[in-house]
């Protein structure tokens, strides 16, 4: 994958805004996800939606956070769950879709699933 300098430099930059939001919490589709954001130098709380069993337990539990970032994937499934997420919480918390939308124009939509952020570990190192 072809990576540009301006493309290393807003990721990092992207790793430090996230890191810098208190009182909220990351919110990804799986384990491979939260472990591509870790290896990226995310240190925040971060949440797997499959551990939930089902999106009314997924909401009542993180219904109590102030600020949920959602960073589901741009497949189908991930728009799907974006969608129910914000219908069901919308009232309850504020959800966060920016992050989402910054990660696409960094990568200039060359990142379709979380986890592929593992292949920028190399650069940020």
């Amino acid at each position: 994958m072809l990576v540009s300098e301006q493309e290393i430099f807003e990721l990092k930059n992207f790793v430090l805004q996230l890191n810098a939001m208190k009182n909220s919490v990351v919110i990804v589709e799986g384990k491979r996800d939260s472990v591509a954001l870790k290896r990226l130098g995310y240190y925040g709380k971060i949440l797997e939606f499959h551990k939930f069993g089902g999106m009314n337990n997924f909401a009542d539990a993180v219904a109590g956070y102030s600020r949920l970032i959602i960073l589901f994937d741009r497949d189908r499934k991930g728009r799907a769950l974006t969608s129910k997420t914000i219908r069901l919480l919308q009232r309850r918390t504020k959800v966060d879709l920016s992050f989402k939308r910054k990660l696409r124009l960094i990568t200039n939509g060359k990142v379709m699933f979380i986890e592929q952020l593992v292949s920028y570990e190399s650069y940020l190192a």
